[in-house]
C-alpha cells in the first residue's frame, strides 16, 4: 500500500524540499505547474506505507 502527499511550492524552494522529503523515502511522482496561482509548481509525492 502506498501513501500520497500533494504540496505546492515556489520556484526558488522547490528544489530544497523536493530533496527533503525524498530523505524521508517520498519519491516524486509528478511535477505540474499551478496555474491558480499563476507561478510555482504543484509537486506529487508517494511512499511505501509500513503494513501491519
Amino acid at each position: 500500500m502506498y501513501e500520497y502527499k500533494v504540496e505546492t511550492y515556489k520556484v526558488k524552494v522547490a528544489a530544497n524540499e523536493m530533496n527533503k522529503l525524498a530523505s524521508e523515502g517520498w519519491r516524486v511522482i509528478a511535477v505540474t505547474p499551478n496555474e491558480a496561482m499563476g507561478f510555482g509548481l504543484v509537486v506529487t509525492y508517494d511512499r511505501k506505507k509500513d503494513c501491519i
